[in-house]
């Protein structure tokens, strides 16, 4: 067979193989989701980032805590330390008098026998007597100062071990709060222009809905106390600042780091969480919200908002967003407390 003939049978061949082989089956393209699915996925990752804050601002405020209390405890041992320090001299010192008096050879009675002045023996014998209640005291002190130093420095062991197991705590809880937001900045990432307008109009949507059904639950607004009053305008100064996971301000804040330093500036300290704000401050019902009242949200309490008036709140919503203002029902509504 000739060159010729025997390239086109082998280019025949070729595609004859090209044609019986099997074609490789495609990758089924992932089903796109619903807008609604994705403001609930979105929804979902913004509520555990939260919640993770939140738990985060708990071991955090704690934390600070401990540290105040193992400094205060570390100031406490060395003053313990100084004063079994000064018991131990004193105690040597004890130790040589009565080494001292041991041996001038004769005991008390019988110097006082010998003595050519019996009454002045006596008055030397009273003093003798103060020296060693004196001296009794001394031994005293220098075991309540060993036995004192003992427990301070028990106490000491302890809270340094506390603050030492909150910080490892800490840390978990915050790598916890960076892997959500991994999360969410993924799921963001992967949205078009156009879905996300959509999503943040069916968001909206949601909240104008919200806020109509929750208007029969809201009453004309009540007169806001003093430090109400003070507590809103600290939080409306801080509108356009930046949501930052775990700030309390001046230039960033989360949702209960705003709340809980606008109550602090109108001269009420507040708990930094917002579980710990509804766990531990007065409930009123919606009806008599005022000005300052605080807006407690989700079921967990893990969102918080400071209620401004005309059915609004001062917010920190939430990562990628900014200090604003919002109708009440921005989230579901659990309940509201008032600080002061």
């Amino acid at each position: 067979m000739s060159g010729k003939l025997v390239r086109l049978a082998c280019t025949a061949t070729v595609a004859a193989q090209a044609v019986l082989a099997p074609v490789p089956a495609t990758a089924a393209p992932e089903p796109r989701r619903s807008v609604s699915e994705l403001l609930t996925d979105l929804q979902k990752l913004y509520r555990q980032t939260e919640q993770a804050t939140e738990a985060y601002d708990a071991t955090a405020d704690r934390l600070a805590r401990q540290k105040s209390e193992a400094a205060r405890l570390d100031k406490e041992l060395s003053r313990a330390r100084r004063a079994l320090e000064a018991g131990r001299a004193d105690a040597g010192r004890l130790a040589r008098q009565q080494y001292q008096g041991a041996s001038g050879g004769l005991g008390p009675y019988i110097s006082l026998l010998l003595a050519p002045d019996p009454q002045r023996a006596l008055d030397e014998g009273h003093v003798l007597g103060e020296l060693a209640r004196q001296r009794a005291r001394t031994v005293d002190r220098l075991t309540g100062a060993e036995r004192h130093s003992d427990t301070v420095a028990r106490t000491a062991r302890k809270a340094l071990d506390a603050q030492r197991a909150l910080a490892g705590r800490q840390k978990k809880q915050r790598d916890a709060v960076q892997a959500k937001l991994a999360d969410l900045e993924r799921l963001l990432a992967s949205l078009g222009p156009d879905q996300l307008a959509a999503v943040d109009r069916l968001e909206k949507q949601g909240v104008s809905a919200a806020q109509q059904a929750l208007a029969g639950s809201l009453a004309a607004d009540r007169p806001a106390s003093g430090q109400g009053e003070r507590a809103v305008r600290f939080a409306l100064r801080q509108v356009g600042k930046p949501y930052v996971w775990g700030a309390q301000g001046p230039s960033s804040y989360d949702c209960s780091g705003l709340t809980s330093q606008a109550w602090r500036h109108a001269g009420t300290p507040i708990p930094r969480t917002s579980q710990e704000q509804w766990r531990h401050l007065r409930h009123v019902p919606l009806r008599q919200l005022r000005p300052g009242d605080l807006v407690i949200y989700f079921p967990e309490a893990t969102h918080v908002a400071i209620y401004a008036g005309g059915g609004k709140v001062v917010q920190a919503p939430r990562p990628g967003t900014r200090i604003k203002i919002s109708p009440v029902a921005s989230n579901p509504v659990l309940g509201a407390v008032r600080p002061g």
